[in-house]
């Protein structure tokens, strides 16, 4: 028997108004939803894949209708929780977080004693702003998959006001690894990105460079990925004004300096925008998937066949959410090349907000 939070459906790539294309075939599971909560943002936690075996983060709190913004009800207490999957994508079990009391709270974090192996295989790490109006972030790491978690483990503030740190991380070698920060900018306000480093395992982190200009909006949430040992594409979720939209800068020397590269999304709807989750395929291109936060409220993705130089018609995923409270996605790919992109949706505006799953086939890559 079918799993019945599945709905499977088979749609040719062909082109719709606008440009937009529909992907070649999807499926939509609903990954973790509860009557009366709130289910939110993946982009601020974090995802990690193993194979088969994915674990995705996300914020478990109460829903309250709003007219607008996000409907969480901000007078309850809000927790992090974990979703794992054992098939792909198709089927989830919700954790608890070791680094949670019984009361669900998190301890104060302490200096990072260091030493971290961040080649380890079953390897991963989540990097956590306590809120994005104060100047305190913090990190944590495990070995067995994020059953167990080690710390939390201070970060630095950069001689900044606001560190509003979130999981994009980039594994040089056993003590070598690379994070990517949004702090805020000089007049306290979010946002701006930098890169940071760590060359003995966490202990102490340098700060590199920014990405970018100071903006007279904001330039937040990065998605990076690696192209070769010396180059990095990152994606940054851009707003002015009334305008939302997504830039992509490129570093040649291995995070040193940066330069714009292009605007892969034009618009990412309204409601502020929404962040880019950016992964390379096992064939060399790039998927990059986002939220869109204006009717037909959905996600949406692209992909790149040139490191990001260009970048194909959108992709509509889903279309059928009730407003523009979703997005936030994380995306990974499978071992038989099938995308897992994962987010937090609703089905209308006065109803509850989970967290769901597209699996989706992203084609081969055209020939050269």
């Amino acid at each position: 028997m079918k799993n019945p939070l599945i709905a499977v459906a088979a749609l040719l790539a062909v082109a719709a108004p606008g440009g937009t294309l529909k992907a070649a075939s999807f499926e939509n599971v609903t990954v973790y939803k509860e009557p009366g909560r709130f289910g939110g943002w993946p982009a601020n936690n974090g995802v990690w894949s193993w194979g088969d075996e994915i674990l995705v983060g996300f914020s478990q709190g109460y829903f309250k209708k709003v007219e607008s913004g996000h409907a969480i009800d901000g007078s309850k207490p809000s927790v992090p929780r974990f979703a794992r999957s054992l098939d792909g994508g198709r089927s989830w079990k919700i954790e608890t977080p070791s680094f949670l009391d019984a009361n669900g709270k998190e301890k104060e974090a302490t200096d990072p004693p260091g030493g971290v192996d961040f080649t380890n295989p079953n390897f991963a790490m989540t990097l956590r702003m306590v809120s994005s109006r104060t100047g305190f972030s913090r990190f944590y790491y495990s070995y067995d998959r994020g059953k167990v978690w080690q710390g939390p483990y201070s970060l630095p503030a950069f001689g900044r006001k606001v560190i509003s740190a979130r999981t994009d991380y980039i594994v040089n070698g056993k003590r070598d690894a690379m994070a990517f920060i949004t702090s805020g900018k000089e007049n306290g306000r979010e946002g701006r990105v930098f890169c940071t480093r760590t060359t003995d395992g966490g202990k102490t982190w340098k700060f590199v460079s920014w990405i970018g200009p100071e903006p007279p909006g904001f330039s937040i949430m990065p998605s990076t990925v690696r192209l070769s040992p010396k180059v990095l594409l990152t994606t940054l979720r851009q707003k002015e004004g009334e305008s939302s939209w997504i830039d992509s800068y490129i570093s040649e020397d291995n995070g040193g300096n940066w330069r714009f590269l292009n605007r892969p999304v034009e618009s990412t709807g309204t409601f502020v925008g929404n962040p880019p989750s950016t992964i390379r395929l096992k064939d060399g291109r790039i998927a990059m998937t986002y939220g869109y936060r204006s009717a037909p409220f959905g996600i949406r993705a692209k992909l790149s066949n040139d490191g990001g130089k260009t970048w194909g018609s959108e992709i509509m995923l889903r279309d059928d959410a009730g407003c523009g409270d979703l997005g936030y996605p994380r995306t990974v790919q499978r071992s038989d090349g099938k995308i897992v992109t994962l987010y937090y949706f609703n089905d209308a505006n006065d109803a509850e907000r989970y967290i769901a799953a597209t699996i989706w086939d992203p084609g081969t890559s055209p020939a050269r």
